[in-house]
């Protein structure tokens, strides 16, 4: 079994933009990718790829392999899945509340393929136990889309619903469940920007 995490540094998190600066944000997607190869090997996934568009803040990474391609997100993946010849786990980068508990029941499904929901009709992990016979289709409701895709050939699907492995952050609004449910570095650097305060029975975020 293997992971692959697709990646890209360069003035990432966008939708981020209004409370991080750019080089804030670049510094926060590197210690999520960290985060989430911590948790996969935690896990006991011994092979683990980033594939991204760029070298660009991957110039020392020595805990995974970096797989350059500057194709777009889903070509990219796609042909990952046509060589692979073991299953594979695919983990979005962005994922700091996601738990090595949570990687391994995933992949002990016993189903051909797990989807991980995130908000907004996303996917944040999918597992392939037969990668080759798998296409993936990103962006857009690509929950729906990759259970149907694996409904259309003949493998079978579990959805694995969890509020932490399905909190991907990519709005400001997301940096509130990390300051509350997360640890680590990525929970660490957001800690030293922000707080959280009360208003009108719910809690916001409020630069230090």
């Amino acid at each position: 079994m293997k992971a692959v995490i697709p990646y890209k540094k360069a003035s990432a998190k966008s939708r981020l933009s209004p409370v991080l600066t750019r080089e804030e944000r670049e510094e926060f997607v590197e210690l999520m990718l960290n985060q989430v190869i911590d948790t996969l090997k935690e896990a006991g996934i011994g092979t683990i790829d980033i594939l991204s568009p760029s070298t660009y803040g991957l110039e020392n990474m020595t805990k995974a392999n970096v797989l350059l391609d500057k194709s777009d997100l889903n070509e990219a993946l796609n042909r990952y899945l046509k060589q692979a010849e073991e299953p594979v786990i695919i983990v979005m980068a962005d994922l700091p509340l996601l738990s090595s508990k949570h990687v391994k029941e995933i992949t002990l499904t016993k189903k051909d393929v797990c989807v991980v929901p995130g908000k907004g009709g996303g996917t944040n992990s999918l597992f392939i136990k037969n990668p080759s016979r798998y296409t993936v289709r990103y962006y857009g409701s690509s929950f729906l889309t990759h259970c149907s895709i694996a409904e259309e050939t003949g493998q079978s699907v579990e959805v694995y619903d969890s509020l932490f492995a399905g909190t991907d952050i990519d709005e400001p609004e997301d940096l509130v469940e990390l300051l509350i449910h997360g640890s680590g570095a990525a929970k660490e650097y957001i800690s030293k920007k922000f707080r959280l305060e009360m208003s009108r029975g719910r809690v916001r975020l409020v630069h230090i």
